[in-house]
């Protein structure tokens, strides 16, 4: 144990970062064991409420992991409702517990949850929220806002899968061959969302918390499914992007957009790493989202030895990418490119074939509609797309950059 009563920051911190690092592999290795995914999250969240009352006078573990998986095994035994759920669950959560005291790197059960939560069974909506609540501990509302879901819908949506999970028995395990294909995609699109989840927020405690965590399990996921190209695309995409993390904010905390962004502060190591991760993508010769995506990114990290950004091979990459998985979010990307190499109403076009539905509370088509419109001289519908894209803002940096464009 570390000294006795320290200050409550200092417990709080500890606390927070436990949760931050083992939260998703505490909650797997207990819901593999229990087979009850609410159960568990129950009894861990406990186990974090007894940390901060508890620690402050006794002092903080010298393995907070283990204290916390303890404090949750007792939890869920003392919740059980029937003496043969208990009995039966008793000796392998008791055998859970030791292994974790004495190896700092017990088991790691993450991977097997994700391919649980894109079973068949589940109602596919919830595959990959449940995924970004269970393993990465994301709750419900951050989840919706992802989904532009209202947060009580989401919550009932989460319910009634981890339910389905335990009345189903459904087996922690990673699938074989034949069941691998769809049930992978929900995998990979549940890991790249809690990637982007961090990526949007620039707070750096969030971010390092999301897009490390992200990245692992993708490193993880290369590592069980060398011959995936996906895979390997996916975590070229990730790579690149978090290349780039130092340089999205000035020495003032002000946000920087890509293409203004000073490409001495890249990463030049995890532009390599995804670069080889790309390469053994294409060598599987078999072609995806993620590893066009990827793609896109490898074309803006060129301009760190070039000096110039290739927009007519982006157009390329962004029609094929449109033309494979044309979601809200490619399409407002594919406009604000073909602006660029072709001029602002070639992209203002394509802003026009999204429905009211879609763009209505889409921030990122608000401030690529103001730029787009400051660059075709329509002053006064940029000025409204300006205070569009301010107001749907989540954060006070992307808020204060878009005031100084208005502004200016």
């Amino acid at each position: 144990m570390s000294g006795a009563g320290p200050e409550i920051e200092a417990v709080r911190a500890a606390a927070e970062a436990a949760a931050r690092n083992a939260y998703g592999r505490l909650l797997a290795y207990l819901a593999a064991t229990t087979r009850n995914i609410a159960a568990a999250e129950d009894a861990l969240g406990d186990a974090f409420a007894a940390a901060l009352a508890t620690w402050p006078a006794s002092g903080i573990p010298d393995k907070p992991e283990a204290w916390l998986l303890v404090a949750a095994k007792r939890r869920f035994l003392d919740g059980a409702r029937h003496a043969r759920v208990r009995n039966a669950a008793e000796p392998t959560l008791a055998l859970m517990a030791e292994d974790i005291a004495e190896r700092p790197d017990f088991p790691d059960a993450r991977l097997k949850l994700l391919f649980v939560c894109a079973h068949p069974a589940i109602d596919e909506a919830a595959r990959t929220p449940l995924m970004l609540q269970t393993v990465l501990g994301l709750d419900a509302a951050r989840i919706a806002s992802a989904f532009l879901t209202a947060p009580a819908a989401m919550t009932q949506r989460l319910v009634r899968a981890k339910t389905k999970i335990k009345d189903a028995g459904i087996a922690f395990e990673v699938p074989d061959a034949a069941e691998l294909g769809p049930r992978l995609e929900f995998v990979l699109a549940a890991i790249y969302t809690a990637f982007t989840c961090g990526w949007d927020d620039l707070a750096e405690d969030a971010r390092t918390a999301l897009d490390i965590e992200a990245i692992w399990l993708g490193q993880v996921l290369a590592t069980l499914l060398p011959n995936e190209a996906e895979v390997h695309g996916l975590l070229a995409l990730m790579r690149h992007c978090h290349a780039r993390r130092r340089a999205r904010r000035d020495a003032a905390g002000a946000f920087v957009p890509l293409d203004a962004q000073d490409t001495q502060l890249w990463d030049k190591d995890e532009i390599a790493r995804a670069e080889e991760s790309l390469q053994r993508a294409a060598r599987l010769q078999r072609p995806g989202r993620y590893q066009l995506e990827a793609a896109i990114q490898s074309v803006h990290a060129g301009r760190a030895a070039t000096g110039r950004t290739e927009w007519g091979a982006l157009s390329l990459l962004y029609a094929a990418l449109a033309e494979l998985a044309p979601t809200l979010g490619v399409r407002v990307g594919q406009a604000a490119v073909e602006a660029r190499a072709q001029g602002p109403q070639a992209g203002l076009q394509l802003l026009d074939l999204l429905s009211d539905a879609e763009k209505q509370n889409y921030q990122p088509y608000w401030a690529v509609r103001a730029h787009l419109l400051r660059e075709a001289g329509e002053t006064s519908g940029a000025r409204d797309a300006f205070r569009r894209a301010m107001g749907l803002a989540d954060d006070a940096a992307v808020r204060a950059y878009l005031a100084a464009q208005l502004d200016a």
